[in-house]
């Protein structure tokens, strides 16, 4: 699938959103957080709002992951 630059732009969007918050910039959180932002993507989700959720949703399981180990 060929995603539309508005998405990726979306994605991105989303991505920075998460850095902002603790734990967001590390490298296992961010690859977590772009695998969900891409199936969402993939899955039709592609609005602003759509994929921010999508991120702090992302976040709150990589956060989760990385606080038990």
């Amino acid at each position: 699938m060929t995603l539309s630059d508005r998405v990726k732009s979306n994605m991105e969007f989303g991505e920075e959103t998460c850095r902002e918050l603790p734990h967001g910039g590390d490298q296992e959180s961010r690859r977590l957080i772009a695998e969900q932002l891409l199936q969402a993507a993939e899955a039709g989700q592609g609005t602003l709002g759509e994929l921010r959720r999508v991120a702090l949703r992302a976040f709150a399981n990589a956060t989760k992951l990385h606080d038990s180990n």
